[in-house]
C-alpha cells in the first residue's frame, strides 16, 4: 500500500509513503472534517489512497494571485 500525495491543481507527485499499517492520526488526518476527508483522500482500488494537497509552486501562485482560490484548477 502506498500513500501518494499529489497537487490537486497541477498534478505533481509531491511525496510517496510505502507502509503496510499507517496510523492516519501521526499524518494529521483525524483533523480533518468528514467534508476535508471526503474532498482529499481518494482510496484507489490497488489498495493506494491519494491525498490532494498543494505543491510549493502552486502554492505560491495562490498567494501572488489570490482569486485563483475560486478555481478547482488554475494550471493546465
Amino acid at each position: 500500500m502506498s500513500i501518494v500525495y499529489k497537487c490537486r491543481h497541477c498534478g505533481h507527485v509531491i511525496g510517496e509513503l510505502q507502509q503496510q499499517v499507517v496510523d492516519t492520526s501521526m499524518l494529521g488526518w483525524n483533523k480533518l472534517t468528514d467534508e476535508e476527508k471526503r474532498e482529499m483522500i481518494q482510496y484507489k482500488s490497488n489498495g493506494d489512497v491519494e491525498i490532494q494537497a498543494i505543491c510549493e509552486n502552486c502554492e505560491e501562485s495562490l498567494g501572488h494571485h489570490p482569486e485563483y482560490h475560486e478555481l478547482d484548477f488554475f494550471i493546465q
